[in-house]
């Protein structure tokens, strides 16, 4: 470039005459050749600056820089070639084009929004087009395995009498509607292997949702009954020799207590089945997993799965209700379509008990701790450790995820905004603001109460159970369910829909991987899109070989499935 400009300087000031000026030129500046390979430029002067000078001038500019790094386009004698010259040109300009090409691809990457844009509540994140398996899991990975836990017709019943066997047993079953189911299917199992009879089980009022259902209110207590008599003799009430069944409820003296949690089959035959055949009566309390996995015969495991299955079914108005439902999702653009049901974990009681932190306003959390330390006292302490604490369970990916990355989830995932969404919720912490970024990105979201009026719920509001047994239903038989946070819901969804023959998907995110990539601040989107279609391959309810201490509620494959 140096010889460029002295070139020029030259140019200027010689001015005397063409012939002269191009003599100059000719003899001091390197970007034309020498006299040997020169056309004649006295037999046609302006034949030579017209046409030979630039073009050349041009060639050699180029061949001077990029011949060490081209030699095939540029050889040493390029004139010799003419042909050869205008296809090296041409090429090297291709190479030009894909190069601005290529950084501009990598510009736009590094330039990339941060996963979504914000505008004030509303997320736009881009489209991801859609997967061939975005509604089902492929057919070829969920044929190798089929249900094999039901009654089997035609055996005959070795259960002995009511009065023959060891005594009876009586339960509370404590909590929600599924911690319920799991403790009725425990209950079975405990009864099963003391050879007890067992008396239909209490739903004991539950201190949150202060509901009084009975077991006859939720249940088919009918089918319940018969469909396992060929397993463990149940009865409906407290036999009537025993004249003061309050003190089933009271008294020490017919409570079997301290059951360690997920005790061994041994335990129960070593320990409580002494004090029933003494007292001939007894209740067991606590009841909530109260009975181990690994350390009981595979029979009985299958024995839970027969009873969650198959021997409890909900009363037939609900399952009527929710047929109902299931079909009104299907049909809300008025033709057949998918639908999607979101379990949606971020009531307030779960944002206080799961001691993370999460984005809202000072006062918003200033509310927040003082309700944690008003219902979780010895865990708030002073709340100097929390800040930590809040890190370390979002890091290991422990926290809830909120509305807002649900959404940013689903739309990475490939699912369009036009998305039928069911919302089986309860009431979400930070209301239509926080859930505004979910709501916004998938219009179509809708819950039981928009779907259903007024009158067809108003039959089953005077048992909460009984709603909760609706949108069990409905996340059941929806094409896709998401699972947001853990708990029995989820686990009985995912496991039941596995049982069911694990072509349904059913999402369990990486929370650890949104911790991560939420935290990034160089994520850009189609990184980020790429790390969750990755991941979440094997997070849809595939068949998953089973674990040591595994849960049988979430993963059934082992002792209640068998080999297709």
């Amino acid at each position: 470039m140096a010889e460029l400009r002295h070139s020029s300087s030259i140019g200027n000031r010689v001015t005397a005459s063409p012939r002269k000026r191009d003599d100059v030129v000719a003899s001091s500046s390197p970007l034309v050749p020498d006299n040997n390979s020169a056309p004649n430029v006295d037999d046609d002067d302006d034949d030579y600056r017209g046409r030979y000078y630039p073009r050349d001038r041009f060639r050699s500019l180029f061949s001077s820089h990029l011949q060490p790094l081209f030699p095939f386009f540029f050889p040493d004698d390029s004139r010799s070639h003419p042909h050869n010259s205008k296809i090296s040109l041409f090429l090297l300009v291709v190479i030009i084009l894909s190069l601005l090409v290529a950084i501009s691809s990598v510009v736009h990457r590094l330039n990339a929004p941060y996963l979504c844009k914000k505008d004030g509540i509303t997320l736009q994140c881009p489209r991801v087009k859609e997967s061939p398996s975005l509604w089902e899991n492929p057919y070829s990975s969920t044929t190798s395995w089929k249900p094999c836990a039901e009654r089997r017709e035609g055996l005959i019943s070795d259960i002995p009498s009511e009065n023959a066997t060891n005594g009876y047993i009586f339960i509370h079953a404590e909590g929600g509607l599924n911690q319920q189911r799991i403790a009725i299917c425990n209950a079975v199992a405990v009864a099963k292997i003391m050879n007890a009879t067992l008396i239909l089980p209490v739903l004991k009022q539950d201190q949150i949702w202060k509901d009084q259902t009975k077991f006859e209110d939720i249940f088919d207590v009918d089918h319940f009954i018969n469909y396992l008599k060929d397993d463990v003799r149940i009865v409906r009430d407290i036999p009537e020799w025993f004249t003061d069944k309050s003190e089933l409820f009271t008294s020490i003296r017919r409570t079997v207590k301290n059951i360690p949690k997920y005790a061994s089959a041994d335990f129960y035959i070593d320990n409580v089945l002494p004090r029933i055949k003494e007292k001939k009566i007894m209740s067991l309390k606590p009841f909530v997993d109260r009975l181990g996995y690994d350390n009981v015969p595979p029979e009985i495991n299958r024995l839970r799965c027969r009873v969650n299955y198959h021997a409890l079914k909900f009363l037939p108005e609900i399952e009527q209700m929710a047929d109902q439902l299931v079909s009104r999702m299907r049909n809300r653009t008025g033709s057949s379509n998918p639908f999607m049901a979101l379990h949606l974990r971020f009531e307030k009681g779960m944002v206080g008990l799961s001691f993370c932190d999460f984005v809202g306003t000072r006062s918003e959390k200033a509310l927040m701790a003082a309700y944690r330390k008003k219902e979780w006292p010895r865990r708030f302490k002073d709340g100097a450790h929390l800040w930590a604490l809040a890190l370390q369970k979002r890091k290991e990916g422990r926290c809830p995820l909120e509305p807002g990355e649900v959404a940013v989830l689903l739309r990475a995932m490939g699912y369009p905004k036009e998305t039928q969404i069911y919302v089986a919720s309860g009431q979400v912490y930070g209301g239509q603001n926080r859930m505004a970024p979910l709501r916004n990105m998938f219009p179509n979201l809708v819950t039981k109460e928009e779907l259903a009026t007024k009158p067809e719920l108003d039959g089953f509001r005077k048992h909460v159970t009984s709603l909760a047994a609706l949108d069990f239903l409905v996340c059941l038989k929806s094409d896709v369910f998401v699972m947001t946070h853990g708990g029995n819901f989820a686990k009985l969804i995912i496991g039941y829909r596995r049982y069911m023959g694990h072509r349904q998907k059913s999402i369990k995110p990486d929370k650890g991987l949104m911790s991560k990539s939420l935290g990034d601040p160089y994520m850009g989107w189609a990184s980020f899109v790429e790390d969750v279609v990755v991941t979440h391959q094997t997070r849809t309810g595939l068949p998953e070989e089973t674990f040591p201490n595994y849960d049988l509620w979430e993963n059934p494959l082992s002792n209640c499935m068998c080999r297709a």
